[in-house]
């Protein structure tokens, strides 16, 4: 089979860290010719790692598509609101796409490019990753199998785990809702999409309620230093002391979180970005804005009722869920990748263990990119599980149920729609 030939906009923690590692992987698969990005030692890391020759590393994504046509496919890894531009000339330059979600702060923009995806024989496909992970693929199956009979109702849960709150969404570049994105968008339309995908129907209304309640400046300790670094009284207590988040923590994460606060990833050159940068600042002296808790309420047009909280106090990250229908019910926790299915009429329970250990959303990063791959090579000729087309529809519900917290008020989602074109 063709090897494809790929270049990158954005070398970061997505860009670099969770896609681009299938290609070194899988070199039969997919190469890496291009790299775009503002931070030279990102883009010389990168350029390593994948061995790309000096005439083809750009400081930004302009300077990559001045240029003619450099590969099959283009994957925008930039941050939120740097997609719009590159996504629509890449697709007219006749790159096939990859685009990490969101696809934009701006729900026209959406709406566009959705509308782009139509109007051009080319991939153009949105890392909702959860689409391709064993946990939701086998959901899926049991649901369309009819296990459960009729589904009826959904409760979902996003169980944001809370050091990843203050690290992405306190400190972070997902901060403020201004600058990049609110939350639901920014951290949960994955959870938008997934819902989307198993009830397979039109969003009809959505109600949505939240807040940031914790992560601000009453809720600071007595004597709370702006940085973690400058003699916090709490720092042997404080679950988000700095040092103790990115020095002493050794897990995977641990080692992808250094390698955003600080690119010399060591301890000394950690605690050097930790004294006045970003991520060394008191959690509770930010510049947040976006929210720590929020629910949303969904109806479908298959009459399937959808409850979804998403919360930043719990010990444990991941998400769980449960799907109720007319014979049965499935309960399930992605943390443990144990799917649990209870029949009514024999009262008998179902136990899936999925036995992965896969990083990465589950194992979606890496399945997105061999999905990925072989789109490309069928030359846009299949409509993948998450083209940007069908993307649209999940953010538009997020985009509706903030809407909805800010207003108090129900969206119907027609309304909303029919709205947003008028006003394009």
């Amino acid at each position: 089979m063709k090897k494809i030939t790929a270049v990158l906009v954005g070398a970061g923690q997505r860009g670099a860290g969770a896609y681009a590692p299938y290609a070194l992987q899988h070199p039969e698969d997919i190469q890496f010719v291009a790299v775009a990005d503002r931070d030279a030692d990102r883009r010389e890391r990168f350029q390593q790692a994948h061995q790309i020759a000096d005439e083809q590393c750009f400081p930004g994504w302009e300077e990559l598509l001045a240029e003619p046509k450099l590969a099959d496919a283009i994957l925008i890894c930039t941050q939120d609101k740097m997609h719009y531009e590159p996504a629509l000339l890449a697709l007219e330059k006749g790159y096939h796409v990859l685009m990490e979600k969101p696809m934009s702060p701006d729900p026209q923009e959406c709406v566009i490019m959705g509308e782009y995806a139509k109007r051009y024989n080319r991939v153009f496909s949105i890392c909702h990753v959860l689409r391709y992970t064993d946990f939701f693929a086998t959901i899926k199956k049991i649901i369309t199998d009819g296990e459960i009979g009729k589904l009826i109702t959904i409760q979902h849960t996003e169980n944001v785990e809370h050091r990843h709150q203050a690290h992405s969404f306190v400190r972070g570049n997902w901060r403020d809702a201004q600058e990049s994105s609110p939350m639901i968008l920014a951290k949960s339309c994955h959870d938008m999409d997934i819902i989307q995908y198993l009830v397979d129907a039109e969003c009809t209304k959505v109600s949505s309620f939240g807040s940031l309640t914790h992560f601000r400046q009453e809720s600071a300790p007595e004597g709370a230093p702006m940085y973690c670094l400058d003699g916090c009284p709490v720092q042997d207590t404080c679950p988000y002391y700095a040092p103790r988040m990115y020095i002493e923590r050794d897990d995977w994460v641990g080692e992808v979180l250094r390698s955003v606060v600080s690119n010399d990833t060591s301890d000394e050159g950690v605690l050097q970005s930790l004294e006045k940068g970003p991520y060394g600042r008191c959690v509770y002296h930010c510049d947040n804005n976006v929210v720590d808790h929020q629910v949303v309420n969904m109806e479908f047009a298959n009459e399937v009722t959808v409850a979804f909280t998403m919360s930043a106090f719990t010990y444990e990250g991941g998400r769980s869920v449960k799907l109720m229908g007319s014979l049965g019910q499935i309960r399930a926790d992605m943390e443990k990748n144990i799917i649990e299915v209870t029949s009514f009429s024999t009262r008998e329970t179902k136990t899936i263990n999925l036995n992965t250990d896969a990083a990465g959303h589950g194992g979606g990063d890496t399945g997105i990119m061999r999905d990925f791959v072989r789109l490309v090579r069928n030359d846009g000729q299949e409509e993948g599980l998450t083209s940007a087309d069908v993307s649209v529809k999940s953010h538009l519900i997020a985009f509706a149920a903030e809407k909805s917290r800010l207003e108090s008020k129900v969206i119907i989602m027609a309304d909303y729609i029919h709205e947003l074109k008028r006003d394009q």
